[in-house]
């Protein structure tokens, strides 16, 4: 499961707290289930049998993500929207459900991955989400994304970087924004009744600026890296990181001026700009104005 954060983490995201510490969990309801996987719940009927309050929303953090299973994670995808595909830059957290200790080695994932030459012995999950990247930029008008680097270091330790890549512009500063994708909505690999953001690494050898070395890692000729998100509510996302198809993590993304801009109208309404196919089966939101 680490390599699936090298994927993750050069292509998918990490995130900041939303809230104040201060701030009480929300309460969200949850279909039961055991750890036998025919007792998991139809995500259609979690949906309709317990709907999310605009209210309990509010108060989710990547924190309190942190604290669930990986089913309860799931439930909470499975019952949200795709709201607007992202504009701008957002911080990023690796979401390890309940029980998960990041411990995890690079060269046990990836060791279907043949051809790629890694050398990947002794990297975990902490050196992978807290060295290589800081977070995700998303432009919106080109339905391009590219992920901020600071440290090379990781990557040069790996052998995945020859010179040194050009640097972009990021507010003011030059630093590296590697890692292109491309954006657009499409069916969830946990989902379909509704589309979600895709964020797909598959082409990015077709996008304007890709540099060879290190990007193709993310790539159809590296780990083949497909994320998908959708909106837990303005500026704040949730996130699911594929390796060829396969699941690997989950991820948030955070912005914390659009949350603080548009959090107390949807809070009061419930509505959000949707980009995306939003499904036959309507989402119930209960918004605090209207309950």
């Amino acid at each position: 499961m680490l390599a699936r954060n090298l994927a993750l983490s050069l292509c998918a995201a990490l995130g900041l707290a939303a809230c104040s510490k201060d701030v009480p969990p929300p309460n969200i309801a949850f279909a039961p289930w055991d750890k036998a996987y025919a007792s998991k719940q139809d995500l259609a009927q979690v949906d309709y049998a317990h709907p999310l309050s605009t209210a309990e929303i509010a108060r989710i953090t990547p924190e309190w993500l942190a604290t669930l299973d990986q089913e309860q994670i799931d439930q909470i995808y499975a019952r949200l929207t795709a709201g607007p595909i992202p504009d701008g830059a957002f911080d990023g957290k690796i979401l390890l459900p309940r029980g998960g200790t990041g411990k995890f080695r690079l060269s046990e994932i990836v060791g279907g991955f043949t051809g790629m030459g890694l050398h990947l012995k002794g990297l975990v999950l902490e050196d992978v989400g807290e060295t290589l990247w800081r977070g995700k930029v998303f432009y919106r008008n080109e339905r391009v994304l590219r992920n901020r680097i600071e440290d090379l270091s990781l990557l040069k330790k790996m052998g995945l970087v020859k010179g040194d890549p050009a640097k972009m512009n990021f507010e003011g500063k030059e630093t590296w924004l590697l890692f292109p994708a491309k954006l657009y909505c499409g069916q969830s690999l946990l989902d379909a009744r509704r589309e979600s953001i895709i964020i797909d690494y598959f082409f990015t050898d077709e996008i304007a600026g890709y540099q060879e070395n290190p990007d193709f890692l993310a790539g159809r000729r590296g780990l083949r890296v497909r994320d998908e998100i959708r909106m837990i509510r303005p500026g704040f996302y949730l996130g699911r990181a594929y390796l060829d198809k396969a699941f690997a993590l989950n991820f948030t993304l955070y912005n914390k001026a659009m949350d603080e801009q548009g959090r107390d109208a949807f809070v009061k309404t419930g509505r959000v700009q949707e980009d995306c196919w939003s499904g036959t089966q309507p989402r119930k939101v209960l918004a605090a104005a209207g309950g």
